[in-house]
């Protein structure tokens, strides 16, 4: 079990070539050895690698220059892997000391580095300028910058209810961060979030004498959610400045990018009903709004996943990523919002910009554009729109992409390749290996994956699914099920990945003589808006109807029991576990939820609205969701598993279906994990995952 919970990770973990960087310019790349010796690969010697440099020679380096008793060499243990070249010759590094952080600018050639700036230890969200040596960052709920080797508080609030320089909205609309350094490192715009207004949600932790209680925020969805403002600091005067976002309070700022200018900085302003988008440019000096450059309305929602992206060598356009046609594509635009160009288009998503080269007449981007399971690489000419994939090889792809874009270091496995590591010219396609991983399985009675392609409930719309059959199964013989669902937004399950995107616990499942099953029903990732959307004001019920047909499938199947079928998922997951449960009791007999959404009135604003709306404009949709309204549905073995600590999907949620469970008579297993959150992480996950093993083996086989 300790194997099936962390052995992709570990034992099992494929060869690789970790943290690889291509070298300011260059087309020679680097990338570390055991975390503690940097190798090169050079384009003038036929990419033959050698040491470049490695830790003992950076500890020198340290000891040289004289950190001070704080940066404790003995504490170096490894070569810093978020290095980043700034230039063919140097990079920026970073070492913790006992009481700060330290970014070095280092040159390996010469051994030598100098300190760039320091910042407190414990600080979170740091942010860097390597323009000019700037660090942004937060305590508690406080930003500072360091610039120069002085700090600034740049703000000092002491209500809790006051967040500074934090992601905000719950990092949906694909926020990850509160700190955003201008392009010449002169100014730090940053959220403000002010939350106060949110209804305070106890936590509470057992493990005191006294239990003690945290409250956290949780604005859920109709209530009162949080207000958010961003403002910009600029370092030499010190002068902050409040960008006039007006309209309603309740409103989300996503996409938050500056102008290379720094002059003005581009905002979506999404409203709370979150089904229209503006994308405003605003004055960074006085904060004034300038004019709106792009509008985008849906009957259903709009969301808005990434920051605009300029071009250097033509300042005054953008990209700006789009699901208005259907599809996730990407759109020129210059900073007066006159539309230049669709670039991409097609019925396929565009994943990621990679990059542009030199001139910037060509963009490089990953998709699903010939695999819909798959992740490819390829490059559009942004005058003729002509696109070609550059990675021809079945399978999902990642890499580093050279700063001229002619050369990319590519990551590819599937369902055929652990991991293969090659490097590729773009232009002419030529490939150089790097490394392929040896079968690290090899030897081990691997259960079978066979990929399925089903058709939906609606009749037209393929399915993609996979099936992990027992080792040496007997096809005459009938074989108990194991749905493992997801179902929601923002996930693809299955993919042309290694294990076909499966967990190592479900092909250790299939070795107990299980058969586990996962099918991505519509409502889930990768397949385009009208895929994805059929969910509104209705979670669950076009999901469950696809779930179905996959069961059609498997009584279908002669090796199948039919009588013997089991489902299990977490979060989204879970709500689809229970939700199939209780509407389908005379299909699966045993089911495992962990940390189900049980009614979405206990979800949050963000999430919660942009799929269900609020519960007063769509109360029969809640209603209907709800599966705390079906308790009495219930006629098989469920466990329901919460963590205590769980700040995404509340324990309110499975307390009030366990609730309606003993009103209603029915008996349900309930199991909880007091110090967790959301999903039950480190090696604690070994007593889940035998958890939910001994549940099945208990009760379904």
């Amino acid at each position: 079990m300790q194997q099936a919970t962390s052995g992709q990770r570990q034992d099992f973990a494929p060869q690789s070539v970790d943290w690889v960087k291509f070298r300011g310019k260059t087309h020679d790349y680097t990338y570390l050895v055991d975390y503690t010796t940097l190798m090169i690969a050079s384009e003038k010697s036929g990419w033959q690698t050698s040491a470049l440099t490695d830790l003992s020679k950076f500890k020198t380096a340290i000891k040289s220059f004289g950190a001070g008793a704080d940066l404790n060499l003995d504490q170096v243990t490894y070569f810093p892997y978020a290095y980043d070249w700034i230039s063919d010759s140097v990079m920026m590094v970073e070492a913790a000391g006992s009481n700060f952080s330290y970014v070095f600018n280092y040159n390996p050639y010469s051994n030598k580095l100098n300190q760039l700036f320091y910042y407190d230890v414990n600080a979170e969200n740091a942010s860097y300028s390597p323009v000019n040596n700037g660090v942004a960052y937060t305590v508690e709920n406080n930003l500072y910058v360091r610039q120069s080797d002085n700090t600034y508080s740049v703000t000092s609030d002491e209500e809790k209810g006051i967040v500074n320089g934090r992601s905000v909205h719950r990092q949906e609309f694909g926020i990850d961060r509160g700190i955003f350094y201008s392009p010449k490192g002169n100014c730090v715009a940053y959220y403000r979030k002010d939350e106060s207004m949110v209804a305070e949600y106890p936590l509470v932790n057992t493990s005191a004498r006294i239990a003690l209680v945290k409250n956290i925020r949780y604005p859920m969805a109709g209530e009162k959610s949080e207000e958010v403002t961003l403002i910009v600091f600029n370092n030499k005067t010190q002068q902050k400045t409040t960008i006039q976002t007006t309209g309603p309070k309740e409103q989300y700022l996503t996409s938050v990018t500056w102008d290379p200018t720094e002059k003005y900085i581009y905002i979506g302003v999404l409203n709370r009903e979150q089904n229209y988008l503006q994308l405003n440019k605003y004055d960074a000096v006085t904060g004034s709004f300038v004019q709106t450059l792009y509008e985008e309305k849906h009957s259903k929602y709009v969301e808005p996943l990434a920051p605009l992206r300029f071009l250097k060598t033509k300042p005054n356009q953008f990209i700006l990523q789009s699901q208005r046609d259907g599809y996730n594509h990407l759109y020129l635009y210059d900073n007066t919002g006159k539309l230049i160009k669709q670039i991409t288009k097609g019925s396929w998503i565009v994943t990621e910009i990679v990059g542009f080269d030199t001139k910037e007449e060509n963009l490089y981007f990953i998709s699903n554009m010939n695999e819909v399971l798959g992740r490819h690489l390829s490059v559009v000419n942004l005058k003729s729109g002509k696109i070609k994939q550059i990675t021809k090889v079945p399978g999902t792809h990642s890499g580093v992409l050279s700063k001229d874009g002619a050369f990319w270091v590519d990551y590819v496995n599937s369902t055929e390749i652990l991991n293969t590591v090659t490097l590729i010219e773009t232009k002419s396609g030529k490939m150089n290996p790097i490394l392929t991983s040896t079968n690290t399985y090899e030897g081990i009675n691997m259960p079978k994956l066979e990929m399925i392609t089903l058709i939906a409930a609606d009749g037209k719309t393929p399915l993609y699914g996979r099936m992990i059959l027992p080792p040496n199964m007997d096809v005459t013989k009938k074989y108990p099920v194991v749905v493992y669902v997801y179902g929601g937004p923002h996930a693809q399950m299955v993919s042309n990945e290694w294990l076909g995107g499966a967990s190592l616990f479900e092909y250790y499942m299939a070795q107990q003589g299980y058969i586990m099953f996962t099918i991505d029903n519509r409502g889930s990732s990768g397949r385009g808006m009208e895929f994805e959307n059929v969910i509104h004001r209705q979670l669950g019920q076009n999901e469950m109807e696809d779930q179905m047909k996959g069961v059609e499938y498997l009584k279908s199947q002669a090796y199948v029991d039919a009588n013997k079928i089991g489902v299990y998922g977490w979060s989204f997951g879970g709500f689809m576990t229970i939700s199939l449960m209780l509407n389908h009791s005379d299909v699966f007999k045993v089911a495992v939820a962990g940390g189900p959404v049980c009614d979405w009135k206990y979800y949050e604003v963000m999430y919660g609205e942009r799929y269900m709306d609020m519960p007063k404009e769509n109360p029969d949709g809640y209603d209907k969701t709800c599966v705390v309204n079906k308790a009495d549905k219930l006629k098989g073995r469920l466990l329901v598993i919460h963590g205590a600590q769980d700040d995404v999907v509340v324990m309110q949620n499975s307390m009030e279906f366990i609730n309606a469970c003993i009103k209603k008579g029915k008996q349900v297993d309930y199991f909880l994990y007091p110090d967790h959150q959301h999903n039950v992480r480190g090696k604690d996950r070994v007593h889940l995952n035998t958890k939910i093993a001994d549940y099945f083996d208990t009760y379904l086989k």
